[in-house]
Protein backbone atom coordinates (compact mmCIF):
# COMPACT_ATOMS: atom_id res chain seq x y z
CA UNK A 1 0.00 0.00 0.00
CA UNK A 2 1.43 3.32 -1.09
CA UNK A 3 1.45 6.13 1.45
CA UNK A 4 2.14 9.79 0.84
CA UNK A 5 3.12 11.83 3.87
CA UNK A 6 3.07 15.59 3.50
CA UNK A 7 4.66 18.16 5.78
CA UNK A 8 5.56 21.82 5.85
CA UNK A 9 2.22 23.57 5.78
CA UNK A 10 1.20 26.25 8.21
CA UNK A 11 0.45 29.92 8.71
CA UNK A 12 2.65 32.48 7.01
CA UNK A 13 2.42 36.21 6.46
CA UNK A 14 2.00 37.66 2.97
CA UNK A 15 5.36 37.80 1.25
CA UNK A 16 6.69 34.90 3.26
CA UNK A 17 7.89 31.48 2.16
CA UNK A 18 7.08 27.87 2.90
CA UNK A 19 8.53 24.59 1.74
CA UNK A 20 6.25 21.59 1.46
CA UNK A 21 7.57 18.05 1.45
CA UNK A 22 5.96 14.78 0.49
CA UNK A 23 7.49 11.35 0.87
CA UNK A 24 6.10 8.30 -0.90
CA UNK A 25 6.53 4.90 0.68
CA UNK A 26 5.15 1.39 0.40
CA UNK A 27 6.18 0.50 -3.14
CA UNK A 28 9.29 -1.13 -4.60
CA UNK A 29 8.73 1.09 -7.63
CA UNK A 30 9.47 4.77 -7.82
CA UNK A 31 6.77 7.14 -8.99
CA UNK A 32 6.92 8.13 -12.65
CA UNK A 33 5.81 11.58 -11.63
CA UNK A 34 5.08 13.49 -8.44
CA UNK A 35 3.48 16.82 -7.84
CA UNK A 36 1.09 19.06 -6.02
CA UNK A 37 -2.49 20.14 -6.38
CA UNK A 38 -4.33 22.63 -4.24
CA UNK A 39 -7.92 23.41 -3.39
CA UNK A 40 -8.84 26.81 -2.10
CA UNK A 41 -12.09 27.39 -0.23
CA UNK A 42 -14.99 27.49 -2.66
CA UNK A 43 -12.81 26.75 -5.67
CA UNK A 44 -12.02 23.81 -7.89
CA UNK A 45 -8.90 21.73 -7.46
CA UNK A 46 -5.97 23.33 -9.23
CA UNK A 47 -2.75 21.80 -10.51
CA UNK A 48 0.23 23.53 -8.92
CA UNK A 49 3.25 21.70 -10.31
CA UNK A 50 4.52 18.30 -11.34
CA UNK A 51 7.92 16.72 -11.87
CA UNK A 52 8.86 13.50 -13.60
CA UNK A 53 11.49 11.02 -12.50
CA UNK A 54 13.81 12.48 -15.14
CA UNK A 55 13.35 15.97 -13.75
CA UNK A 56 10.99 17.51 -16.27
CA UNK A 57 8.80 20.03 -14.50
CA UNK A 58 5.49 21.67 -15.16
CA UNK A 59 4.13 24.58 -13.15
CA UNK A 60 0.89 26.50 -13.39
CA UNK A 61 1.53 29.65 -15.41
CA UNK A 62 0.10 31.86 -12.68
CA UNK A 63 2.60 30.46 -10.16
CA UNK A 64 5.78 30.49 -12.22
CA UNK A 65 8.42 32.66 -10.67
CA UNK A 66 7.10 32.15 -7.15
CA UNK A 67 6.72 28.38 -6.83
CA UNK A 68 9.33 25.75 -7.66
CA UNK A 69 9.11 21.99 -7.54
CA UNK A 70 12.00 19.60 -6.98
CA UNK A 71 12.46 15.94 -6.24
CA UNK A 72 14.78 13.53 -4.51
CA UNK A 73 14.42 10.30 -6.45
CA UNK A 74 16.49 8.32 -3.98
CA UNK A 75 14.03 9.21 -1.21
CA UNK A 76 10.90 9.30 -3.40
CA UNK A 77 10.30 12.75 -2.00
CA UNK A 78 8.95 15.82 -3.74
CA UNK A 79 9.30 19.39 -2.54
CA UNK A 80 7.40 22.57 -3.28
CA UNK A 81 9.18 25.81 -2.53
CA UNK A 82 6.68 28.64 -2.28
CA UNK A 83 7.94 32.20 -2.16
CA UNK A 84 6.27 35.62 -2.10
CA UNK A 85 3.13 34.00 -0.81
CA UNK A 86 -0.17 35.80 -1.23
CA UNK A 87 -3.47 35.44 0.61
CA UNK A 88 -4.94 33.85 -2.52
CA UNK A 89 -2.42 31.00 -2.13
CA UNK A 90 -4.36 29.90 0.95
CA UNK A 91 -5.52 26.36 0.26
CA UNK A 92 -5.12 22.73 1.16
CA UNK A 93 -2.15 21.40 -0.79
CA UNK A 94 -2.25 17.77 -1.86
CA UNK A 95 0.72 15.68 -2.86
CA UNK A 96 0.36 13.43 -5.88
CA UNK A 97 2.33 10.41 -7.07
CA UNK A 98 1.82 8.66 -10.36
CA UNK A 99 2.98 5.06 -10.58
CA UNK A 100 2.70 2.86 -13.63
CA UNK A 101 -0.05 0.92 -11.84
CA UNK A 102 -2.05 3.70 -10.16
CA UNK A 103 -2.17 7.26 -8.90
CA UNK A 104 -2.12 8.26 -5.25
CA UNK A 105 -2.88 11.41 -3.29
CA UNK A 106 -1.88 12.56 0.15
CA UNK A 107 -4.22 13.73 2.89
CA UNK A 108 -3.36 17.35 2.29
CA UNK A 109 -1.61 20.03 4.26
CA UNK A 110 -3.14 23.41 5.02
CA UNK A 111 -1.35 26.55 3.90
CA UNK A 112 -2.75 29.81 5.22
CA UNK A 113 -1.36 33.15 4.11
CA UNK A 114 -2.59 35.89 6.38
CA UNK A 115 -1.35 38.83 8.39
Amino acid sequence: QVHLVESGGGLVQPGGSLRLSCAASGSIFSPNAMGWYRRAPGKERELVATITSSGNTNCADSLKGRFAISRDNAENTVYLQMNSLKPEDTAVYYCYAKFHFSDYYGQGTQVTVSS
